[in-house]
């Protein structure tokens, strides 16, 4: 057995995936029901929206940790759910991670534009959404580390004192 790279990053704690919320967004039940019951073994919150509109007041109402979002619904599309999220301030570092049967390049890249972090295809492979939610849930963990460690020196500096 090898050892880990000593520059590897650190997985994300039990206790760290339990305060995660994701927030998965799909207008057809089943998927909901499936994408839920294979989140259910990491232990995080999760909160369900059953279109775009649904879950932009869900997010304005308790920004989630990770958004799983379909791309083809009524009312709004995945698109611009996305767009959206990407184009306010308190929600554009929130990864999102795209759900979709389309795999077009021309969607692919309508994704991009809006400003996905990653997609999965459906149907969805159990193992590969686990993979890809806790990558995604250690990058958003290592943002806030980031940003209260950039608060602290700024705080610092503030006060005139050199950094410990």
């Amino acid at each position: 057995m090898t050892e880990p790279h000593a520059d590897a990053p650190e997985p994300l704690t039990a206790e760290q995936i339990r305060s995660s919320k994701v927030l998965v967004v799909d207008d057809n039940a089943q998927n909901l029901e499936l994408l839920v019951a294979y989140l259910d073994p990491l232990g995080c919150q999760v909160v369900t929206a059953i279109d775009g509109v649904d879950a932009l007041e869900k997010i304005s109402q308790d920004v989630p940790d990770l958004i799983l979002l379909d791309i083809m619904m009524p009312r709004m599309s995945g698109f611009e759910v996305c767009r959206q999220i990407k184009s306010d301030p308190k929600t554009r570092d929130v990864p999102v991670l795209m759900v979709t049967a389309l795999n077009e390049m021309g969607d692919i890249e309508r994704g991009v534009e809006s400003g996905t972090d990653d997609f999965i295809t459906k149907p969805v492979n159990r193992l590969e959404l686990l993979t890809r939610v806790k990558s995604l849930l250690r990058v958003r963990h290592l943002k806030g580390e980031l940003d209260r460690a950039l608060a602290y020196l700024d705080e610092v500096e503030d006060r005139g004192q050199p950094a410990p």
